[in-house]
C-alpha cells in the first residue's frame, strides 16, 4: 500500500471518530449549557462571587451597561495582565526570567485578554510558573467566558419580544461560563492529558547530563491545566514555544486527537443551545450545517494540498512532510491547522509557514472567513448569525420581501449593524498589512520577499484582527513595531465586533416578534444552509481575493 494510501485511510479513520465524538457530545452539551444560561438558580459559589463584586445577577441589563460591563471588565484584565508581566522578576516562580519588555507586556496583555493568544516569545524562555498560571492561564478561562456571553446576549435578542433592549446580566453570564461549563470540562480534560504524560508540577528549569555527556535544561510547569483550557477556550496560547508540536504538551496520538476534540467541542455544541433558547432546534441544525460544511471542505482541501505537494522531495516523500507534526503523521498536521484556524484557537502542532502555497492559502483563508467554520467559543455563533441575517437579507432583496428572521424584522438600523461588522476585520487585516508593508521597520521584520512575505505579514494581521494567535513563523514579529501594531489589531478585532452585536442584540429585543407567514424565508432547510455558506465565501472572496492573489496564489502559480 503506497504511502499516500496510507495517509489518505488515516485521514480518514481520524476525522470519522472525531465526527463521532462530536457528534456524541453535541446533543448533551448543547442542551445543558442552555440550561445554564437561562436558569434562574445561583450555586452558593456563584452567589459568594456576586456579593464581593457586589453586583446583582438577576438585574437584567440593557445592551449598553452589557457593553460596558464587557469593557470595564477586558480593560481591567489587561491592566493586570500588564502589570504581572511587567513585574515577573520581583514575584514568586519566576524561575529567574526578568519582567517583560514594555511593547512585550502591552500585546501579551492584549493578546490574552482578546482571546487571541498571539505569543512573541518562547514560553519556556520568558514567563515564568506564577505568570503562567496566574496570569495567561486564568485569561484563557474568562475571555472564553466573555465570548461566549457575547453569543447568549445576541441569542436572547432573538428569542425576548419587546425587553426595552435588555439582554440578560454580563457577570451573571460570565460566572456561570466559567464555573459551569469551562471549569468542570477542563479539569477532566486536565486529568486525561496528565494520565497521558503531559507534565503538571511546579518544577524549575532541571539541569541534566545527556547519555553523550552534554548539559540540557528539561523545563517544568503546570502544563496540563493550561493545555486544557487552551484548547477548549479556543485561545491557543502554548506553554512552551513548540506549542502542542512539544512532546510535554501534546505526547501521543490520543492527546493529539483530544485537543483538536476540545477546540471544536462548544463551538459545535453552540448551535443546540441556540436553537433551544430560540424555541426551534431546527434553526440550530441550520447554522451548525453551515459550519460543518465550511469545516469539511477546508479539511479536505488541506489534505489534499499537502499530500500534491509540489516539487522532487515531497513527490518522493509522497507528501510535503516538511514542518510536519512526524509523530502523527500529515493527516493530523492537516485536521489540526484546520481545526485552529476555522476556530479562534491559533494552537499548532505543525509549521503553518512550512505548508504548500494552496495548504497555507486555505488556512489563512480559514481566519479571513472571520472564523465562523465553526469559529470560537461564542465568536463563532455569533459570527456565524451575522452572516445568517446577511443571508436573509440577500434573499429578501431578491424576492422582493422584507427580510426577518426568527419572527424579527431586518431593517435599515439591523443591516447597518451587519454591514459595518462584516466589514470591520477586513479593514483591520487590510490597513494593518498596508502599513507593515510600506515602513521600514515593518519590512525589517519579513524573511522571505516576494509573496511568500506579503502571505507572512497578512498570515500576521489575519490572525491578530480575526483573534486567532497562530503565526506563519517566518515573521519577526517580537519587535515593538509589530507588537504595538498587533495589539491594536487584536483589540479592534475584538471589541468593535462585540459592540455591534451586542447593539444588534438590543435593537432585536426590542421588537415585537412577528408570526411567520407565507412569505417568510424557510431558514431550517438545506437551501438556507447552502445561502449562508455561499454568503460567507462571497463576501470573503469579494473583499480577499486581490491580496490573495499578490500572496499565496502567485505563490502557487511561481
Amino acid at each position: 500500500m503506497s504511502p499516500t494510501t496510507l495517509t489518505i485511510l488515516a485521514a480518514g479513520g481520524q476525522l470519522i471518530l472525531l465526527l463521532a465524538l462530536l457528534g456524541a457530545a453535541h446533543a448533551p452539551l448543547g442542551a445543558y449549557m442552555a440550561r445554564v444560561y437561562s436558569s434562574s438558580h445561583h450555586t452558593r459559589l456563584e452567589r459568594g462571587w456576586y456579593r464581593a463584586v457586589r453586583v446583582d445577577p438577576d438585574a437584567q441589563q440593557h445592551w449598553r451597561s452589557y457593553l460596558m460591563s464587557v469593557l470595564g471588565f477586558s480593560l481591567a484584565s489587561v491592566l493586570a495582565l500588564y502589570g504581572l508581566g511587567r513585574l515577573q522578576d520581583h514575584l514568586p516562580w519566576d524561575l529567574g526570567f526578568t519582567g517583560l519588555d514594555p511593547a512585550g507586556a502591552w500585546n501579551t496583555a492584549v493578546s490574552f485578554t482578546t482571546n487571541t493568544n498571539w505569543q512573541w516569545y518562547s514560553g519556556e524562555a520568558a514567563a515564568g510558573h506564577l505568570l503562567q498560571m496566574a496570569g495567561l492561564a486564568v485569561q484563557n478561562f474568562v475571555s472564553a467566558a466573555v465570548g461566549m456571553s457575547v453569543a447568549i446576549a445576541l441569542v436572547r435578542g432573538f428569542a425576548r419580544s419587546g425587553t426595552d433592549a435588555r439582554i440578560g446580566n454580563f457577570w451573571a453570564d460570565l460566572t456561570r461560563s466559567v464555573v459551569r461549563v469551562l471549569l468542570p470540562i477542563s479539569v477532566v480534560a486536565a486529568l486525561v492529558l496528565v494520565a497521558n504524560g503531559v507534565i503538571q508540577n511546579l518544577d524549575p528549569h532541571t539541569a541534566v547530563t545527556t547519555m553523550t555527556g552534554g548539559a540540557q535544561h528539561v523545563p517544568g510547569g503546570p502544563v496540563a491545566s493550561q493545555e486544557a483550557i487552551k484548547e477548549l477556550g479556543t485561545n491557543g496560547g502554548g506553554f512552551f514555544n513548540a506549542n502542542s508540536a512539544h512532546p510535554f504538551e501534546n505526547p501521543n496520538p490520543v492527546t493529539n486527537l483530544l485537543e483538536i476534540f476540545l477546540i471544536l467541542l462548544i463551538p459545535t455544541a453552540l448551535p443546540r443551545t441556540f436553537g433551544i433558547l430560540v424555541g426551534d432546534r431546527r434553526r440550530g441544525w441550520a447554522i451548525l450545517g453551515a459550519m460543518t460544511g465550511l469545516l469539511l471542505v477546508a479539511i479536505a482541501l488541506t489534505t489534499w494540498a499537502e499530500l500534491a505537494g509540489p516539487g522532487a522531495a515531497p513527490q518522493a516523500a509522497g507528501a510535503a512532510t516538511e514542518g510536519k507534526e512526524t509523530r502523527f503523521g500529515l493527516a493530523a498536521s492537516a485536521l489540526f491547522a484546520v481545526a485552529t484556524t476555522g476556530t479562534s484557537t491559533g494552537a499548532v502542532n505543525a509549521m503553518h509557514d512550512s505548508f504548500t502555497a494552496p495548504g497555507g492559502g486555505v488556512v489563512l483563508f480559514d481566519m479571513l472567513l472571520g472564523e465562523v467554520a465553526p469559529g470560537g467559543v461564542g465568536a463563532g455563533l455569533y459570527g456565524m448569525l451575522i452572516l445568517a441575517i446577511l443571508a436573509v437579507f440577500v434573499a429578501g432583496l431578491m424576492v422582493g420581501r422584507t427580510p426577518e428572521y426568527l419572527g424579527k424584522k431586518i431593517g435599515r438600523g439591523e443591516m447597518t449593524l451587519v454591514a459595518l461588522s462584516v466589514l470591520t476585520t477586513p479593514a483591520i487585516v487590510l490597513v494593518g498589512t498596508a502599513v507593515a508593508v510600506s515602513v521600514e521597520p515593518g519590512l525589517a521584520g519579513v524573511q522571505e520577499p516576494g509573496p511568500h512575505g506579503l502571505t507572512e505579514v497578512l498570515y500576521a494581521f489575519a490572525s491578530a484582527g480575526n483573534n486567532n494567535g497562530s503565526a506563519f513563523a517566518g515573521l519577526t514579529s517580537g519587535t515593538p513595531f509589530y507588537n504595538t501594531m498587533l495589539g491594536l489589531a487584536m483589540l479592534a478585532g475584538r471589541f468593535v465586533p462585540i459592540a455591534l452585536v451586542l447593539a444588534l442584540a438590543g435593537r432585536l429585543a426590542s421588537q415585537r416578534s412577528v408570526p411567520a407567514s407565507a412569505g417568510t424565508l424557510p431558514t431550517h432547510q438545506p437551501l438556507f444552509v447552502g445561502l449562508v455558506a455561499t454568503v460567507a465565501l462571497v463576501v470573503v472572496g469579494l473583499t480577499f481575493v486581490p491580496v490573495l492573489s499578490l500572496g499565496p496564489v502567485a505563490e502557487s502559480l511561481s
